[in-house]
C-alpha cells in the first residue's frame, strides 16, 4: 500500500497528539501507533505537570528549579518558554475536556509538589494523570475529521528522499503493518517523530513495553543529530515484587512526606542530599544504590506513615489498590522499592520549534532533544514538554515544503531475497543478553572499564542483528530489537565521551563535574557502522 499524506506523525503519545490536533487545522494527519491508540508511555504517567498556576508561585522559581536540576546544561531560552507556555497549554488541555483534581471545594485546581519544585505546581488527575491526558487527547483526536489513527503498525525507518536521487529531506516512512507483516509506504510533507523514550534497553524500567527507542534510532539512522544519550533518568522508586511488572511508585507520595527507610526503619535520605527526600530523582537513586550496595538488601522502603489512610486512599488510588494487590498496605507499611530506567533525557537535537536539522523532520516528546532537561530532568516537566513542543512544532509547518516531485521517486519497499526467520530465538536471546548487560554496565554507577565491556558486546551483537535484518522478513520483534540495539550504541559512546560525573550520568572514574566539560554530547552518523561522539 502506497498513502500520501501531509502530515505523519510516528506515535500518539501527548506529544504527538498535541501536534495533531494543531496540525489538522491545515491540512490531513495520519498517525501511526505500534500499538492501540492509548498505548503509550503518556498513558502510565501518574505524577502530573508542572505549571505555574498559583499566585504564590512564579516563573522564575520554576525556571530556577528546573535550571538547578539540569546540572548546568538546560538551555535558558527553552526553559524559560517552555515554562511561560504552560499554563496556556494546561487550559488547552481543560477546553479539550480533561478533567483535573481540584481544591478548594472544587473552585481551583489541587496542586501538589515534587521532588526538586520548591513550590506546589503540580496539576493532576488523582494518580492517573497520564490516563486522562491520553483519554482527552485521543478523544479530540477521533472526533476530528482531519486526523486519522492507524494502529498496530511500526515504521521501519524513515523515508530520507537523497538515497534516492532527491534532495537531503525526509518524506514519510515505511511502516511496518504488524498482522499482515506487509511494508507500506507513508509519503508525507512533514513527519514528526514523537515515539517517546527507550527503557525497554535497559533489564528493570518503569515503561511500557513499546518504549524501545524506535525513534532516536530511526532518525539517527536518516542522519539527524542526536544529543546527551548518557543522562538517563533512573526513577528511584518502583515496586519490588516478583510479580510487579514496571509498576511506578509516583514521586508524588515523596512530595507528600514520604519518607526513605532501609530495612531496619533508619531514614538515610539526609546522609545524602540536603533536600534529604525531596533531591532530585537522580540524587535519590544513587543513593538508594548506594544502600542497598552497602547493606546487601534488595530493596529500600518507602514509609507513608506522616500521611492519614483517608488521604491516601483519596490522594493515591491506584497506587494504593495496586500495592494491595500484591500483598503491601501502604497505609500502615513501607513500600518495597527499587530504582528502575525511567526516562530518556537526550534524543534527537530539535529546535526550538521541534525542527531537526533534516528538512521535513521534527520531534517532540521524551524522543526529542530540545534543551529543556539538560543534564536531569526536574519531575513533571515531561508532559509539559511534551505539550509546548508538540504544539510549537505543528505552528512550524509552513517551513516544509510539499513532496510532490521526491514522492515519484520514493521506490515501495523491497524485500528482495529476505525469507521468514526459522531461528526466532536468535531475536529472544540477543534482546536478553543486550538488556543485561546494560543494566549491569551502564546503569546508575557507571566506569570506564564497564562502558568498555558493554561497547564490545553491543558491537558484536549489532553486527549480528545487522545480518538477521537483512536475511529475514520484518517482524516488530526484530525491529525493535534492531533499535535497542543502535540506541545502546549511543548511551553508550555518549558516556564514554563524558568523563566527568554530572546530572543523571555518575562515573567512578570521575565522581566529580568538571566545568570544562559543561557541554551537551553530540553524536553524528558518518556511515552506517560509524559512530562519532563528542562533548562539544
Amino acid at each position: 500500500m502506497r498513502r500520501q499524506c501531509e502530515f505523519l506523525v510516528l506515535g500518539s503519545g501527548v506529544a504527538g497528539l498535541t501536534f495533531a490536533l494543531e496540525a489538522g487545522k491545515h491540512g490531513h494527519v495520519v498517525v501511526i501507533t505500534k500499538g492501540s491508540r492509548t498505548q503509550s508511555a503518556t498513558n502510565w504517567a501518574q505524577g502530573g505537570i508542572a505549571a505555574v498556576l498559583d499566585p504564590l508561585d512564579s516563573f522564575d522559581a520554576h525556571i530556577d528549579d528546573t535550571l538547578r536540576t539540569g546540572g548546568g546544561l538546560s538551555a535558558p531560552d527553552v526553559v524559560d518558554l517552555v515554562v511561560r507556555e504552560g499554563p496556556e497549554r494546561i487550559r488547552d488541555l481543560v477546553e479539550l475536556g480533561a478533567v483535573f483534581s481540584l481544591a478548594n471545594g472544587g473552585k481551583g485546581l489541587d496542586l501538589t509538589r515534587e521532588g526538586g519544585h520548591s513550590a506546589r505546581r503540580v496539576v493532576h488527575a488523582g494518580d492517573l494523570t497520564g490516563r486522562e491526558l491520553q483519554r482527552a487527547l485521543v478523544d479530540a483526536a477521533i472526533a476530528h475529521a482531519n486526523i486519522e489513527i492507524i494502529e498496530n503498525h511500526m515504521a521501519v525507518d524513515l523515508i530520507e528522499t537523497s538515497r534516492f536521487g532527491g534532495p537531503k529531506r525526509v518524506a514519510g516512512a515505511y511502516v511496518l503493518e504488524e498482522q499482515t507483516g506487509d511494508v507500506h509506504t507513508f509519503c508525507a510533507d512533514a513527519t514528526l517523530i514523537s515515539t517517546g523514550g527507550a527503557g525497554k534497553v535497559y533489564l528493570y524500567t518503569s515503561n511500557p513495553d513499546i518504549a524501545t527507542g524506535d525513534g532516536v534510532a530511526m532518525g539517527y539512522r536518516a542522519g539527524a543529530e542526536v544529543s546527551n544519550m548518557e543522562f538517563f533518568q533512573f526513577h528511584p522508586t518502583c515496586l519490588f515484587h516478583p510479580e510487579a511488572k514496571n509498576f511506578l511508585i509516583s514521586e508524588a507520595l515523596r512530595g507528600e512526606g514520604g519518607v526513605l527507610r532501609l530495612n531496619d526503619g533508619t531514614p538515610f535520605m539526609e546522609r545524602h542530599h540536603e533536600m534529604r527526600d525531596l533531591a532530585p530523582r537522580d540524587v535519590v537513586a544513587r543513593a538508594i544504590d548506594f544502600e542497598m550496595k552497602r547493606t546487601g538488601d534488595e530493596c529500600v522502603g518507602l514509609d507513608m506513615s506522616a500521611c492519614t489512610a483517608d488521604f491516601l486512599e483519596e490522594r493515591f488510588p491506584n497506587i494504593h489498590a495496586t500495592c494491595l494487590k500484591f500483598g503491601v498496605d501502604m497505609r500502615t507499611e513501607p513500600i518495597p522499592v527499587v530504582p528502575a530506567a525511567h526516562y530518556m533525557c537526550g534524543g534527537l537535537v530539535v529546535d526550538e520549534q521541534g525542527r531537526t536539522r533534516l528538512p521535513g523532520l521534527l520531534a517532540a516528546g521524551e524522543v526529542a532533544c530540545t534543551g529543556l532537561h539538560g543534564a536531569n530532568r526536574l519531575a513533571s516537566n515531561s508532559l509539559l514538554e511534551g505539550l509546548v513542543f508538540g504544539h510549537r512544532a505543528a505552528r512550524a509547518l509552513s517551513s516544509c515544503a510539499p513532496v510532490t516531485d521526491s514522492a515519484a521517486r520514493i521506490p515501495d519497499w523491497d524485500i528482495g531475497e529476505a525469507a521468514p526467520s526459522d531461528e526466532a530465538v536468535t531475536v529472544s536471546h540477543n534482546w536478553d543478553e543486550l538488556r543485561r548487560f546494560m543494566w549491569n554496565y551502564v546503569g546508575v554507577v557507571r566506569s570506564q572499564k564497564r562502558l568498555a565491556r558493554a561497547s564490545r558486546r553491543v558491537a558484536l551483537l549489532r553486527a549480528e542483528i545487522r545480518e538477521y535484518y537483512w536475511d529475514h522478513l520484518v517482524t516488530r520483534d526484530m525491529l525493535e530489537l534492531r533499535n535497542i540495539a543502535d540506541v545502546a550504541e549511543l548511551i553508550i559512546q555518549c558516556a564514554m565521551a563524558r568523563r566527568e560525573s554530572r546530572g543523571l550520568h555518575f562515573t567512578l572514574d570521575y565522581p566529580e563535574p568538571d566545568e570544562q566539560l559543561a557541554y551537551s554530547t553530540r553524536v553524528s552518523m558518518e556511515s552506517s557502522a560509524f559512530i562519532r561522539a563528542d562533548v562539544s
